[in-house]
């Protein structure tokens, strides 16, 4: 798939264009992006970044980072994405000015979006407005029951499986790896300390059951209560690895929440319930996504 940043980058050619931001790319969102390729042109997606709500001044909890929804548009089968970026100067543009300057340039002759789907200046300009300025412009109905909010809810009290459903692919965590207190190798359970970004969405506090890539991972979420910890760490124990993992972007999948995180008596007893952890990490089942 190639990525552009402004329109003059993309060639002027008869297009289908998926227009939206598309953070998380979930299973409502694939049925705009399909209904572009099944209209015929060249299919594309138009999408914004940063989110446009962050811009406006609201705290959104983000379920993909741009790098993640890039691969992810480019799994869905798209030959362009667009790539706008988001500026209170965009916010200003009225509908007619957005659509000749990132869709007329670029040769959009369909445009679908999802029900509700508003744009321009004070979000003045829809499906119905395109179809006024010559775009074919396509509705494509919500999936009942899939919304980002609704993913956002059922991962702050950790139920990871049902998001799974929603968004069509297990939740994930997207960071690089960090130096940490390095406790874990010590314990004989190594983790690695993730980094996210954050506006990034990370479910509630506990133990899950997960992989990254091929490799299945006991993930820990929290602040570490057993030695008294305050600060928000995301570690990733990867069952049957040896090596350096610093610096490297894991993409970190969430299978199951196994339990609470919870203060131990001893180190002892700590040592045992990781171990527990790790063989229930062992037999978990990657959750059916409704994809």
């Amino acid at each position: 798939m190639n990525v552009a940043r402004t329109p003059a980058e993309l060639e002027r050619t008869d297009r289908s264009v998926a227009l939206g931001t598309f953070d998380g790319v979930h299973r409502g969102h694939r049925a705009v992006i399909e209904a572009a390729i099944d209209a015929g042109p060249r299919p594309t997606v138009v999408t914004f970044h940063p989110h446009p709500r962050t811009v406006l001044g609201n705290r959104v909890e983000l379920l993909s980072t741009l790098e993640r929804r890039l691969e992810l548009l480019a799994e869905s089968g798209v030959d362009d994405t667009l790539v706008v970026e988001f500026t209170p100067e965009l916010a200003s543009l009225t509908p007619g000015e957005f659509a000749e300057q990132y869709l007329e340039s670029i040769g959009a002759r369909v445009v679908v979006a999802g029900t509700g789907f508003r744009f321009g200046h004070k979000r003045s300009g829809d499906l119905g407005t395109l179809r006024q300025l010559g775009f074919d412009g396509r509705e494509v109905p919500l999936v009942e029951g899939v919304s980002s909010t609704e993913i956002r809810r059922l991962a702050s009290i950790g139920l990871v499986a049902e998001a799974a459903g929603l968004l069509g692919r297990p939740l994930e965590i997207d960071g690089s790896v960090v130096s940490g207190d390095q406790r874990g190798g010590t314990l004989g359970f190594p983790t690695a300390n993730l980094r996210v970004d954050p506006d990034l969405l990370v479910p509630q506090y506990g133990i899950y059951a997960g992989a990254v890539a091929e490799r299945r991972a006991a993930v820990s979420i929290g602040v570490n209560p057993h030695y008294g910890g305050t600060e928000r760490r995301i570690e990733a124990f990867l069952l049957d690895w040896t090596g350096d993992l610093y610096g490297r972007r894991l993409v970190v999948e969430l299978w199951r929440r196994l339990r609470d995180e919870r203060s131990f008596t001893t180190e002892d007893e700590l040592i045992g319930q990781m171990a527990r952890d790790v063989d229930e990490t062992r037999s978990a089942v990657r959750p059916i996504t409704g994809a």
